[in-house]
């Protein structure tokens, strides 16, 4: 029984610090644009997420019935739940509404590079606002994240297009409705299956060879002028592309972003914008993805109302991270280690231990009979900065003996100095 359950991940206190280094620059990120943390339970009602049957999500819940015959399950994603309790406080909240969390999230489905059945989702949304600025600030979000790590513009691209993209295709072509949804589901995973395959999915929900041959021609556009052609005047998705990636160079984050109209998103509530980010070699999945979506209160019994955001997988991120060579050797933030040499000094080494922590210190106290060479080696282990002993000649004078790790200097110091 040493090993954990499929899938899921052992955090000891190693990685627990690089993964609160990572969480502390997520924190940093959204709140530098004036985001607010919230949270909410990772149990929630199955019903939750699968009104919107044929969705892949469906599939890959952790679902069951609770004691009290409820059908509920563990969280797959946190937008739901947002929207849920912003539906509990409709007219009640302020608007817009600026939120960010870090909630884990579960689904079962075949493990790989980058993804496990557990994973930390930042997920950061505005509420309340129409226009693309809402937009343009999520970008802005992510790219303030990726510099606080150490990535450039270099190693990652934003690819950024729009529903209504797809909307007009398939518009054009007389789809909408659920095969429109069940389209989206499809042409999302049209990097990562065969070309045949994709043609024999679109082919079975009723769409011609020239319809195919049509998405697939304005799927694989790159370019945001010969996406006007293809969709000729009045376009409404280029229209809101063109003042999204204004906005974004007034922000100066122009560098980071590409437009690519094969970027769909496979969740059927997303209504406009939509983006990935992705590291340039192309050799890890997505790093995060997000959109707008106006339309996802409706589909629970509210009223709607605008909104946009992303989620950002941990795991993607540490590999690309890890990769670069910028994770951060981290020590354990013991600042220092108090030690009583032998057992009636102890309660004076605690003594020690707590006027050190009462000003602040981060102190590791010594608790058993140990050897020197021993107590070195621990200080070095914790990346301490200093070594207090307790001492029966200098206690006798009311001093511990202080050893800076870093120079090696030793002094003897009056307690009330401490």
């Amino acid at each position: 029984m040493a090993q954990g359950v499929r899938g899921t991940r052992d955090f000891y206190p190693d990685d627990m610090r690089v993964r609160n280094w990572l969480f502390e620059r997520f924190h940093s990120a959204a709140r530098a644009h004036g985001f607010e943390e919230y949270d909410a339970p990772v149990l929630e009602s199955e019903e939750l997420y699968t009104r919107k049957a044929g969705e892949e999500i469906v599939g890959q819940l952790y679902n069951f019935e609770d004691k009290g015959g409820r059908r509920v399950a563990l969280r797959p994603e946190m937008t739901p739940s947002l929207a849920r309790m912003v539906m509990a406080r409709a007219g009640a909240l302020a608007l817009p509404i600026k939120w960010y969390s870090i909630p884990q999230c579960w689904r079962y489905e075949r493990t790989q590079r980058g993804r496990g059945r557990e994973h930390y989702q930042w997920n950061v949304d505005i509420w309340g606002m129409d226009g693309v600025a809402a937009d343009a600030e999520l970008l802005s979000v992510l790219v303030h994240f990726f510099e606080s790590v150490g990535l450039g513009s270099g190693d990652l691209v934003i690819r950024i297009s729009s529903r209504k993209v797809l909307e007009e295709v398939l518009g054009s072509l007389g789809i909408e409705g659920e095969t429109f949804a069940a389209t989206c589901v499809i042409v999302d995973k049209m990097d990562k299956l065969p070309a045949d395959v994709v043609e024999a999915q679109l082919a079975d929900l009723g769409l011609g060879a020239d319809a195919i041959s049509r998405i697939r021609a304005v799927l694989g556009l790159t370019d945001l002028d010969a996406l006007s052609s293809a969709l000729g005047e009045g376009s409404a998705a280029v229209a809101e592309l063109g003042a999204l990636f204004a906005l974004c160079d007034a922000y100066g984050i122009s560098d980071w972003l590409a437009f690519d109209a094969s970027v769909v998103r496979g969740l059927a509530y997303y209504t406009g914008p939509v983006f990935e980010a992705h590291d340039r070699a192309g050799a890890l999945r997505a790093i995060c993805g997000g959109g707008r979506y106006d339309k996802l209160i409706g589909t629970l019994g509210g009223k709607d109302l605008p909104a946009t955001g992303f989620g950002f997988g941990d795991m993607v991120v540490m590999e690309l991270l890890a990769e670069k060579g910028l994770l951060p050797d981290l020590a354990s933030g013991v600042e220092d280690v108090v030690f009583g040499m032998g057992a009636e000094l102890r309660g004076a080494a605690m003594q020690v231990a707590g006027r050190l922590r009462s000003g602040g210190r981060s102190v590791d106290l010594v608790l058993e009979d140990k050897r020197m060479k021993w107590v070195f080696k621990h200080a070095e282990r914790c990346g301490a900065a200093r070594l207090v002993m307790v001492m029966p000649d200098e206690w006798a004078e009311g001093k511990v003996r202080i050893k800076d790790l870093g120079t090696g200097e030793e002094s003897a110091v009056p307690i009330e100095d401490l």
